[in-house]
């Protein structure tokens, strides 16, 4: 017997009636947001950056692809990862059918990672995708767009992640000098997700997840937009499913895994 409460049909359809409203309400507020993003000032990129791709060295603007509009994912997968972060990984997992989509709307939708380009690539080949993945080792792209941290931004708790300072140390790295908001429960989790990504906290935690948008006009690239931490939540596909299951998200602890890995728990 169900512990939920338990209705008639014309009960359910005067709540979901009720419902709909604040739906219509959160859908109206969502399109005055990205009305909004597109009204966000156009920063010039006037950096060169250098990428390493399939099909071998590019540019900023070579990522385009021909296109005018460049969506670049900030897929977490550093040099000394063995695979892929697992939370882009299932973000990638829904994303990588909309490539085609968007390539046939004037949008490129690239990944850019730090991990040289050999080990980028043959994890893609194991997920089984095929957007296009850049990778931006030896370059300042990721730590310019906010998404790797440097040594010393590390060791003073003062790391820059979605336009603020904050500590991603474990709390058994803190220092009680360290300023930001600070991580509140390590371990089990922390430690889950670090080596699902074959490596350790530390290392997994200096690089971060995020999205960034360019635009391509007369030659010139200029950077509309970045988003970082639950501002990609959206991004993130099976969340929406959830969202709407019987149970909701349901969570407890660190329950997904790359796409392989299921059936080898």
């Amino acid at each position: 017997m169900t512990s939920h409460k338990v209705g008639t049909r014309d009960e359910w359809l005067a709540a979901r009636l009720q419902l709909l409203k604040a739906e219509k309400e959160q859908t109206r507020r969502s399109d005055e947001l990205a009305q909004r993003r597109q009204e966000l000032p156009w920063v010039r990129v006037e950096k060169e950056y250098r990428f390493e791709t399939e099909d071998g060295p590019a540019s900023l603007p070579d990522l385009f692809a021909g296109r005018s509009q460049l969506l670049v994912y900030h897929f977490m997968f550093g040099p000394d990862f063995e695979a892929g972060c697992p939370s882009c990984s299932a973000i990638a997992d829904g994303f990588d059918g909309s490539v085609v989509h968007l390539a046939n709307h004037d949008v490129t939708l690239c990944a850019v990672s730090r991990a040289p380009a050999a080990k980028l690539h043959a994890y893609k080949q194991r997920m089984g995708w095929s957007f296009p993945w850049a990778s931006s080792f030896n370059s300042d792209f990721n730590y310019d767009y906010g998404v790797t941290h440097t040594e010393q931004d590390w060791n003073a708790g003062a790391v820059r992640y979605n336009f603020r300072e904050m500590d991603l140390r474990a709390p058994g790295e803190q220092e009680s000098t360290a300023t930001g908001p600070s991580l509140e429960s390590g371990g089990s989790v922390l430690d889950q997700l670090a080596s699902s990504a074959g490596t350790d906290w530390p290392t997994y935690s200096k690089e971060g997840p995020g999205v960034s948008a360019f635009a391509l006009e007369d030659g010139v690239v200029y950077h509309t937009y970045s988003a970082y931490e639950r501002g990609i939540d959206e991004l993130w596909g099976m969340y929406r499913w959830l969202d709407r299951a019987p149970l909701g998200r349901n969570e407890t602890g660190f329950w997904w895994r790359h796409h392989d890995m299921y059936d080898k728990q």
